[in-house]
């Protein structure tokens, strides 16, 4: 299942409360301005910055 769109539009970065992206992989949401992926485990967002990993 992948996230609504009307999810999506709500979510933000928890770090710099910017716009967040759903990744090609669709497993998960990346904050281009932040650089950081947060993951998507069993089709819930992980909004939390230390579960957060950096964008290389």
């Amino acid at each position: 299942m992948v996230l609504s769109q009307d999810l999506l539009e709500i979510l933000a970065c928890p770090k710099c409360k910017g716009q967040i992206k759903l990744n090609e992989a669709q497993d998960g949401l990346v904050c281009a301005a932040c650089k950081l992926l947060y993951p998507i485990k069993d089709d819930i967002p992980i909004m939390l910055i230390d579960e957060a990993k950096p964008l290389a």
